[in-house]
């Protein structure tokens, strides 16, 4: 099979017998022929020499979507498995704003080995109705569209896979139009990014009209442009006009559906610092200024650009900054990657930590990092046993644990007097979450420490509350994981950081306080493993002594989860794996009394919790 990757430069076209079709509208069973396109490799290409003998496969693809990007190495596959069958496989990028550098940039980077071509004035996304980049169209020997959508079902929601693919959608329509049979399904909604179409903005006809520069500019730089910048994690930037009214439709999309930007608790459960939802008023901004038209408005009106420090580290140098010994090597494709490593910290006395910072090494496959510490050298065994840099597996009880990060989230430095002990002798673990990105990619982080420049009054403690559950049984959608603890001593709650795995739906915890009052601290109702983070409190949350912490969640272990790991659905056990399940709410909190933070401690175990769940009643 011909892999020909048509990415267009400049696109003439000259259509006989096909119209345009609207975006997203069914082009199924619909006759495609006659257009010419300019291969910058091979000069004017006509439909008629792309196509193949038996099919043709054409892909609409984006530099810039991860999803996208993650599709160059299965389709390079599909082209292996057809070949010599007949079928011709083009790939389209029909985004306005790729250029020729960025593509043949892109194409270095991800060693895409054919001639590329960019759809400059997306004539042939018009004519086959693509909407989204990846999306696979199937033409059979006659210029008839057999099959549209998706190539395979990989991925659940936008950047969120399975753990294995259940069906090769495209590769199924291909072997049924190959043996002559019906195409069993002949269309499937594609998963990824959209293809913007250009917009024509409006100028505002009165004064008090919503414009980007006045009132939409600023939502951006407060809410999106932490990721949304060159550098960081998300696709795109959205650093000025241009870029916004690009994707104003799908920001307006995603924002009504609080999907972005990424923040699970639900409003009104806990009261945290620097919340990412938006409110109703800027959500209603966005949607006002999309409905009239996005108009740019007064260019006095625009706000100075943010400023991003420039040397990475948000709350300024850190005191001592710990870098990952090597860089470890993530695939081009395939499951996400969980792996811990080690890195000593080298203090030969105890240090008081006030806060924690992350720097992604590479910010295109790392997603979520967890910080451990280590006083007993079992992680350095784990690592040494493993002939590649770090471990696959937590294998070892932490000592303690410094925080985390997420994408999206900012470092949030402890309250003041308060600090974290950051044991001597000890190593820093730090537990990696990497997206794949399409092709081979290296990753070497670097988390900064800032300790106390004034004397700690409070010691932070994490409070562990387990769900008391080890087996998820198979099958079963809604299954409820209780725990609880009562508090030993008088404390001030000031974070809390829920942990599930992939089975996991909801997530709730409420402390019962020794009146009989109830304190909401967290309530998710969507969980989604790749959005985990800890929330700190506006304000410490005093907690007596007797104050009960009660967890509850559910999980779904059956095959209408998309998100369950076994297809089928299999008993799931307790266990470090996300493969595995487990749920624990860990509350960063205080002793009001120092003399009591090793009561604190000692009664904080699991074996602990569980003896005394048999004594809830006072």
């Amino acid at each position: 099979m011909t892999l020909i990757v048509s990415w267009s430069l400049n696109l003439l076209s000259n259509f006989v017998q096909a119209a345009s079709e609207e975006p997203g509208k069914s082009s199924v069973g619909r006759k495609v022929t006659g257009f010419r396109l300019n291969d910058t490799a091979a000069g004017q290409r006509s439909f008629g020499e792309l196509a193949g003998r038996s099919a043709t496969v054409i892909v609409f693809l984006s530099t810039e979507c991860p999803m996208s990007n993650n599709y160059l190495d299965p389709l390079a596959e599909l082209a292996g498995k057809y070949e010599g069958q007949g079928v011709k496989l083009v790939l389209i990028n029909p985004n306005r704003d790729e250029g020729q550098t960025q593509v043949a940039k892109h194409a270095q980077e991800f060693q895409i080995k054919f001639p590329m071509l960019i759809d400059l004035e997306q004539t042939v996304a018009d004519l086959l109705g693509a909407k989204t980049t990846p999306e696979a169209f199937l033409i059979d020997a006659d210029g008839v569209v057999r099959y549209r959508g998706r190539i395979d079902d990989q991925y659940i929601s936008r950047l969120k896979r399975r753990e294995s693919v259940t069906r090769h959608d495209l590769g199924v329509a291909i072997d049924e139009l190959l043996a002559g049979k019906p195409i069993t399904v002949a269309e499937t909604e594609a998963l990824g990014c959209p293809i913007a179409r250009p917009v024509v903005p409006k100028h505002a006809k009165d004064s008090n009209a919503v414009t980007f520069n006045r009132d939409v500019m600023k939502i951006l730089q407060d809410r999106c442009q932490n990721c949304h910048r060159p550098g960081q994690a998300a696709p795109f930037s959205l650093l000025n006009y241009r870029q916004a009214i690009k994707w104003a439709l799908d920001i307006e999309r995603v924002v009504t559906d609080r999907a972005m930007p990424p923040w699970k608790p639900i409003a009104g459960f806990g009261h945290f610092r620097d919340e990412q939802r938006l409110a109703e008023s800027e959500i209603a901004t966005i949607t006002r200024w999309v409905a009239s038209g996005m108009p740019e408005g007064d260019p006095n009106d625009l706000p100075p650009p943010r400023e991003f420090s420039k040397d990475g580290w948000q709350l300024g140098q850190p005191d001592l900054v710990l870098t990952m010994t090597e860089e470890f090597e993530i695939y081009a494709t395939g499951r996400d990657i969980i792996r811990q490593f080690v890195i000593p910290i080298g203090f030969d006395e105890d240090k008081w930590v006030t806060a924690v910072e992350f720097r992604a090494g590479n910010a295109r496959v790392a997603h979520h990092a967890i910080f451990f510490t280590d006083s007993t050298g079992q992680a350095r065994k784990l690592d040494a046993e493993d002939p590649l840099p770090g471990f696959s597996r937590i294998g070892f009880l932490p000592s303690g644990a410094i925080g985390g990060w997420a994408v999206g989230t900012q470092p949030q430095p402890l309250p003041d007097g308060t600090g974290m002990r950051l044991p001597k002798n000890s190593d820093l673990v730090v537990q990696m979450h990497y997206h794949p990105s399409g092709k081979p990619e290296r990753d070497r982080s670097a988390i900064g420490v800032h300790f106390a420049k004034s004397p700690v009054q409070k010691q932070v403690a994490g409070l562990p509350v387990f769900g008391f559950r080890f087996q998820w049984p198979e099958g079963d959608d809604r299954i409820k994981t209780t725990g609880w603890f009562r508090v030993p001593v008088d404390v001030h709650a000031i974070s809390v950081f829920p942990h599930m795995h992939m089975l996991g739906k909801e997530f709730k915890m409420t402390a019962t306080l020794p009146d009989g009052t109830v304190i909401p601290l967290i309530n998710i109702e969507d969980w989604d493993f790749n959005w985990q983070q800890a929330y700190f409190y506006k304000d410490p949350i005093p907690l007596p002594k007797g104050t009960i912490i009660d967890l509850e969640s559910y999980a779904d272990n059956s095959s209408r989860n998309p998100a369950n790991p076994n297809n089928p659905p299999r008993l799931v056990t307790f266990g470090e794996q996300s493969t595995n399940e487990m749920c624990i709410g860990f509350i960063g909190c205080t002793a009001d009394n120092n003399a009591d933070f090793f009561d604190l401690l000692r009664l904080r175990r699991p074996r602990a919790q569980a003896g005394a769940s048999i004594k809830r009643e006072p």
